[in-house]
């Protein structure tokens, strides 16, 4: 358990030192002026520290006044890092009270005779958490209600119609703050700021200077998962290393992804899936140090997406650990005149052998067979020498360079024909039912185009990331990203049965079937 949990932990239920319930039940009886009181905390944002240092300072003072009416804490709630005006966050503590109201008593069987909180917005923010705890807190006679406008008589005539538009002023405020900060992130954006309230992965703190170590490992993954890697793979790779989020936890897949897909890779912003655009249709550059391209950020955002059926989540499968396994298939002739062609899978070879892996056809159970076993590194060699040769020439293919998108001016025609038409709008040429009926063919002919020409961009940089030298990186791949390669150019490898006995391996028997261009 973590220092933040462990405060909240003694933050939440019965105070330490109370007294059992039959003390308190006497000490009742004794001083008739003597009430037990819960004491309600929350907050919504933690701070970047995350100390819980804000439940904590609420749950002090509201301990300091209950002293001064002779009030004893019985029990506390404490609902950290929640927001109350989000109908989707569940305050887990506010609906414990919320129930320990309506009994009378807390979970310990201590009674319940008033409540404390630091403000009733702590408490609700919305009208049907209004309605619910007035009911709890009515739902038995004579109790008390403290907070920081002083104690205040919840039974009283109107005062339900009273919280209600506490409740209502709560919300507008709420929400012209939120339009104040969407407002304030546009405008930031359309200059090019930066707005992230944490440090970006990749940056310094200024999130305008990189960060040469972690900026390098965001470089390098996109150039792996470009040449097929594994978001999975980038994930375990950066666990390996050390590296951890600006908010200090380990990245998981999905963190990973984010970063990776993330526009402020090659300088650009995203407002709701958007990127944040000039008067011109083009993409605002930050003011930020960019690390990639906008062409590779382009392709690899296609290239995650694609994945997954487009979802850009991991497929699951099987990890194999040999680099042939699947690939290969039996070229044995059965005794009916057809082909084996069942798929042949690596083993581990024995130890006495020189070599560490092998590839045999399964046995007849499982579909097999078990009359193809193969050498597994000089089959691998053999192989890998073979798509080198093949991707080179591909590469050699893709040298030219992909001509320029032939749409730009479609899609120039086209934002200018919707900017013409707001213009319209806004000038009362038009009313509304034109303007919205004419909006929406327009906005899909824009996005429809944009999304070609993000499409080309890829295909640009994926053409010039074949300009490598394969060979070189060839070695640098992991097992993952080699079989996509081997899987880019061949539909299979038929391995044919070397006959009885042991023999000289020999190349012939390995028929790669290519894929056509």
């Amino acid at each position: 358990m973590t220092s933040r949990e462990e405060k909240i932990s003694k933050l939440r239920g019965t105070p330490e030192g109370l007294p059992s319930v039959e003390e308190v039940r006497a000490m009742l009886a004794a001083d008739p002026t003597l009430k037990c009181v819960v004491c309600y905390a929350r907050i919504s944002f933690d701070g970047r520290v995350k100390d819980a240092h804000g439940v904590e300072d609420q749950h002090r003072d509201m301990s300091e006044d209950a002293r001064k009416f002779n009030w004893l804490v019985v029990y506390r709630y404490t609902d950290n890092d929640k927001s109350a005006s989000k109908e989707t966050v569940v305050r887990d503590d506010f609906e414990q009270l919320i129930n320990d109201l309506t009994l009378g008593t807390t979970p310990e069987g201590y009674p319940i005779h008033g409540v404390m909180a630091a403000n009733d917005d702590r408490l609700y923010r919305r009208p049907s958490d209004w309605e619910r705890y007035l009911k709890a807190f009515t739902a038995h006679e004579d109790r008390v209600y403290h907070d920081s406008n002083g104690v205040q008589d919840l039974y009283a005539e109107g005062f339900e119609i009273k919280g209600l538009v506490g409740v209502a002023m709560s919300l507008s405020e709420t929400r012209k703050k939120q339009r104040r900060t969407r407002n304030s992130h546009r405008s930031r954006a359309l200059r090019g700021q930066p707005v992230a309230a944490w440090r970006p992965f990749g940056w310094q703190d200024d999130k305008v200077t990189l960060d040469p170590v972690e900026s390098e490992a965001i470089r390098q993954a996109v150039k792996d998962v470009l040449a097929g890697a594994s978001i999975s793979e980038i994930t375990r790779r950066w666990k390996e290393a050390g590296y951890r989020t600006s908010r200090g936890n380990l990245f998981q897949y999905q963190t990973v992804k984010q970063v990776l897909i993330n526009p402020r890779l090659c300088g650009y912003r995203e407002l709701k899936g958007e990127l944040v655009r000039d008067g011109d249709d083009q993409p605002i550059v930050g003011t930020w140090e960019a690390i990639t391209t906008p062409k590779q950020w382009y392709a690899i955002t296609a290239k995650i997406r694609e994945r997954g059926n487009g979802t850009g989540l991991p497929r699951g499968g099987l990890v194999h650990k040999y680099l042939l396994t699947g690939i290969m298939r039996c070229g044995n002739v059965l005794d009916d005149g057809t082909i084996c062609n069942s798929k042949m899978v690596g083993i581990k070879a024995n130890d006495w052998l020189k070599y560490k892996h092998a590839y045999f056809c399964k046995k007849t159970v499982d579909g097999g067979c078990n009359k193809t076993y193969k050498r597994g590194d000089k089959t691998d060699e053999h192989i890998e020498r073979l798509v080198i040769a093949k991707l080179k020439a591909e590469a050699e293919a893709a040298r030219e360079e992909v001509p320029e998108w032939p749409r730009a001016d479609d899609l120039e025609r086209a934002v200018q024909s919707r900017k013409a038409l707001e213009q319209r709008w806004q000038d009362g040429a038009i009313d509304d039912e034109v303007f919205f009926r004419n909006l929406s063919p327009l906005e899909a002919r824009v996005k429809q185009l944009r999304a070609e020409q993000a499409h080309h961009l890829a295909m640009k940089a994926e053409a010039e990331a074949a300009r490598e030298d394969i060979t070189a990186s060839w070695g640098d791949k992991t097992l993952t990203q080699k079989r996509t390669a081997i899987k880019k150019v061949l539909h299979a490898v038929i391995a044919v049965p070397g006959g009885k006995g042991n023999k000289t391996f020999d190349v012939e028997l390995l028929k790669p079937v290519w894929r056509s261009s």
